[in-house]
């Protein structure tokens, strides 16, 4: 381990070298003559430079946008599998960091949301009268989503949602929020590993028409959706946000893949129309014990599937193994 690699997330030197692990000065040390590399982000060239031809790395490596980092993994001979290829399939379920991290994101949007919003989210019986509840609108019911309306739902605020997956709704409603746009709801919206497809033109102006007709009544707004492998879709206009309540915060979880707000960037908070549009990055790394401790238990579990005899082996065939290889033997996969 490297050495304070976990003191920023709550976590010791001693915690690690109690349960056996060699504490090294820096990440040089750590990289140098492994087997196995474990990071959270794409490695850097420096860093691939210290790794040792015919080291297994695992990472989060954002395949189709990294394609320089692959080649200089393949050059290296380094096999690399990426994180975000875990299979959606019940027996890598445990491994899947995308779902993990989603769940702290979603947690955190609200949390973020609630402290831009210049109202209460509960509805509240003070000397001064009743405050009525905040509006919370979330789009797109995945992993995130799911936890951004159980967090809005905790602080009191009455939520609704949106998705085009038919499995969504059920998981929305059992949730305590409202389901907008049932009739948008299409069985051919969902692709393979749950995710949802990408719209038609026509698809898209009928969602973007329900969305418009919503927004317009809410205070915060957590948008969630994203197309693995493609830019966000775009779900919230300029011309949305000047229909929009002042006051009213949006938070785009989908901001490092392009976005659902058109107005929306990476990093920073931008006002229009009264109308504050967040877009904050690694949200994860904000709650880092949790965020940490559920990584590291994906990894393991991980590991326990790629290590046979007190080796890893990397066997393409596998389902779980082959759906990740984004390098493997010198040659770029995917």
């Amino acid at each position: 381990m490297q050495r304070g690699a976990g003191r920023h997330a709550g976590f010791r030197d001693d915690a690690y070298t109690t349960v056996g692990a060699r504490i090294v000065p820096d990440a040089r040390s750590a990289l140098a003559n492994s087997d196995v590399v474990v990071k959270v982000q794409p490695p850097t060239s420096g860093e691939i430079a210290e790794m040792s031809e015919g080291t297994s790395l695992i990472s989060l490596m954002r395949p189709g946008q990294h394609h320089e980092t692959a080649t200089a993994l393949a050059g290296r001979k380094i096999d690399a599998l990426a994180l975000e290829l875990v299979p959606r399939i019940t027996r890598a379920q445990s491994m899947d960091v995308l779902s993990s991290q989603s769940t702290v994101a979603g947690y955190k949007a609200v949390l973020l949301g609630a402290a831009e919003l210049g109202k209460f989210l509960p509805m509240l019986t003070t000397a001064a009268g009743n405050i009525s509840p905040a509006r919370v609108f979330i789009i797109g019911a995945g992993v995130s989503g799911l936890q951004a309306i159980a967090t809005a739902r905790r602080l009191g605020g009455v939520v609704s949602a949106f998705d085009v997956r038919p499995a969504a709704r059920e998981q929305v409603q059992s949730l305590g929020a409202t389901f907008v746009a049932t009739e948008l709801v299409s069985a051919s919206a969902e692709a393979a590993g749950g995710y949802a497809r990408a719209q038609t033109n026509e698809e898209q102006q009928r969602t973007l028409a329900a969305i418009a007709g919503h927004i317009k009544d809410v205070d915060l707004v957590i948008t969630t959706a994203q197309i693995p492998g493609r830019p966000a879709p775009t779900l919230i206009t300029s011309e949305m946000i000047q229909t929009m309540r002042a006051g009213a915060v949006i938070v785009d979880l989908a901001v490092e893949s392009g976005g659902n707000c058109e107005l929306s960037k990476a990093g920073e908070t931008v006002r229009a129309n009264d109308v504050a549009i967040m877009g904050p990055v690694n949200l994860p790394s904000s709650v880092p014990f949790h965020a940490s401790q559920m990584f590291g238990r994906n990894i393991l579990a991980l590991l326990q599937h790629l290590v046979k005899d007190g080796a890893v082996v990397l066997d393409p065939g596998d389902e779980i193994t082959g759906a990740m290889l984004m390098v493997h033997q010198g040659k770029v996969l995917k």
